[in-house]
């Protein structure tokens, strides 16, 4: 499975290490994704969804039926 959030669609940047005598080379910024447990009321389920940090944030705030329904929205979620 790839290093992508199921709800905000985060993925990994690329950027460069710069050093003190500013020698560039090439990177990589990986998000903060987690394995997390969400039940799902609706469908009385428990899923199983990589999430980053911010997306867990955002489902304790909106709950996960209106995540899920607004990444299926965006087109991350299928």
């Amino acid at each position: 499975m790839s290093r992508i959030c199921q709800i905000t669609g985060k993925k990994l940047l690329v950027g460069n290490h710069v050093s003190h005598s500013n020698i560039k080379s090439k990177r990589k910024f990986y998000p903060n994704l987690q394995t997390k447990k969400f039940y799902v009321p609706e469908e009385d389920a428990w899923i199983v969804m990589k999430v980053s940090t911010s997306a867990i944030r955002t489902i304790n705030k909106n709950g996960i039926s209106a995540c899920l329904k607004n990444a299926a929205k965006k087109g991350i979620l299928k």
